[in-house]
């Protein structure tokens, strides 16, 4: 079309001069002028993801921390991070004229006065929960799998260092609205921190604000929870990200998976919208949990006073393991010098907490040091491959469960009519035999399979006939759809991103790499 008079453009001609993204490729335009970030920007969209199931654990821990950070900032707006005593006038009846803590008042409001307000806090918790618990399997799956190897040690380290800081910021998170279970995990708390020799009356002061039950700990917590804490986990992730990219993804061994190469479904658009749809699924678990399943329902217990106890108090799940271990932990002390070392509580809930930690950060190092195997790694072990290894980690969450059970020693001893005493040193002996003979059966187990041709394969079924004389047969169905894992062949990603959408599915495109942008792709690392 021709131009009006005057020299201007008609709207076509505009349009055509913006090119085929229209404003956004021109406001892109502008930035890669200015930014330089297109060339860097075209190689991320086409990095490569493994298909892999487990590899979405990962994604689970990212989107639930996503879901807490949204409730979290809706709940910061209600919350009120006060110890003073306070008249509750509320919707729950109950309650109606009693003294409650400010904090205590202010989380049953949001409960019960504020649109929605259950709704997210128990979001909140469940996201919490699986946060921690999508780590721990993430680690688990990085663990057995040979994933901390090198040369992603350091991302190991990080994401370990995520789980100990996760596990203090869910501590902090349920002890905030200062209920008669979260101020007894206060307490508990306050009774560890005093028990490390030297320091520990002056980091319990300090982070109490004095003797307990003090009226500083809640302001102090809620920084910590809702400032310090967030920010040490974005800077943690956002390396771990960094690394991942740079380091590109292991991979489980199979067709055209080598060391020196990734193969996957490219981030756009495959990845793009698997993870998208992945994000969505955990936030809409999240909101299934908060709306169905209810959590730490606070106005049952009442506010917390330092002269009360409930029968059959719990920690949240990630905590059980050390409740379990002071429970169990025999009445030992150490005085002399005219101090006192309560190592009832010190060896319990500082020593093996700190050598959990420390055997899981050293890990890497232990390993290669035993196997003295210093070579790169981008190939995945299978567990069973690595008994030894294997072994250990599963004698390791053995011992971890144990102790789980252990925190509800009162419990068990109730439900099942035993006595307390009985309980304690029941536990006391599976602690340490459970794990022993998870270790042995673990270790004899991976041997075996190591031995058996198709091991790890979904089995076919088998047909058994009777014949006219009573003689039994089997024979194998015939495959099903599911019965053999199939996958595309891969093809090498081009080494140019070309900004047109292809189009074309020919023989020579094929040949150079122009592949469906849902087939699998390699990319050389």
């Amino acid at each position: 079309m021709s131009s009006t008079l005057g020299g201007s453009k008609t709207a076509r001609e505009m349009k055509d001069e913006r090119g085929p993204y229209g404003r956004v490729g021109q406001v892109v335009g502008e930035l890669d002028d200015r930014l330089g970030v297109a060339k860097g920007g075209r190689v991320f969209l086409d990095k490569i993801f493994p298909d892999h199931w487990s590899f979405m654990l990962g994604e689970i821990s990212l989107y639930s921390f996503i879901v807490l950070i949204a409730t979290g900032i809706f709940l910061a707006l209600y919350y009120v991070p006060s110890a003073t005593q306070v008249i509750y006038h509320g919707s729950y009846a109950p309650l109606h004229g009693q003294r409650v803590a400010e904090s205590y008042a202010s989380t049953v409001r949001i409960s019960f006065d504020v649109r929605g307000g259950l709704l997210v806090r128990q979001m909140h918790h469940w996201a919490a929960d699986i946060f921690t618990g999508s780590i721990i399997v993430h680690m688990a799956r990085i663990f057995f799998t040979g994933a901390f190897r090198k040369p992603r040690e350091l991302n190991y380290t990080i994401g370990i260092i995520m789980l100990i800081i996760a596990i203090f910021e869910g501590y902090i998170g349920y002890s905030l609205p200062d209920d008669l279970i979260s101020g007894t995990g206060l307490r508990i708390g306050y009774s560890i921190a005093e028990s490390i020799p030297f320091v520990g009356s002056y980091l319990a002061s300090f982070m109490w604000g004095g003797t307990f039950p003090g009226n500083s700990v809640l302001p102090r917590f809620y920084i910590i929870h809702v400032l310090i804490f967030p920010l040490i986990l974005f800077a943690l992730i956002g390396a771990h990200l960094t690394l991942l990219v740079r380091q590109k993804h292991t991979q489980f061994p199979g067709e055209g998976r080598t060391e020196t190469n990734v193969v996957g479904s490219p981030m756009f658009p495959t990845f793009m919208a698997k993870t998208t749809g992945f994000l969505f699924m955990v936030a809409g678990a999240s909101a299934l949990l908060g709306a169905f399943a209810q959590i730490n329902p606070i106005w049952q217990f009442g506010s917390y006073e330092p002269y009360k106890i409930s029968y059959a108090v719990q920690p949240d799940w990630y905590m059980g393991w050390t409740d379990g271990a002071l429970r169990i932990m025999p009445a030992w002390e150490f005085t002399a010098w005219g101090h006192t070392i309560p190592l009832e509580v010190f060896l319990p809930a500082v020593i093996f907490p700190g050598l959990v930690f420390n055997i899981a950060l050293m890990w890497p190092a232990l390993e290669r040091r035993m196997t003295g195997d210093n070579a790169l790694h981008n190939l995945l072990d299978r567990p069973r491959d690595r008994p030894k290894r294997t072994a250990a980690g599963a004698a390791f969450f053995a011992l971890l469960f144990t102790l789980f059970a252990a925190s509800s020693t009162d419990v068990l001893a109730n439900y099942f009519h035993l006595s307390l005493n009985f309980t304690l040193w029941a536990f006391r002996f599976l602690t340490v035999l459970v794990p022993i003979v998870v270790a042995f059966v673990t270790y004899r187990l991976c041997i075996e399979m190591q031995g058996v041709q198709g091991v790890g394969k979904r089995k076919r079924a088998n047909i058994v006939h009777r014949s006219a004389s009573g003689e039994y047969s089997t024979e194998t169905s015939a495959p099903r759809p599911d019965d053999e894992h199939s996958e595309l062949h891969p093809t090498p990603v081009p080494d140019r991103i070309d900004i047109e959408p292809l189009v074309s599915t020919s023989a020579a495109d094929a040949a150079n790499g122009a592949s469906s942008p849902t087939g699998a792709r390699q990319v050389t690392r």
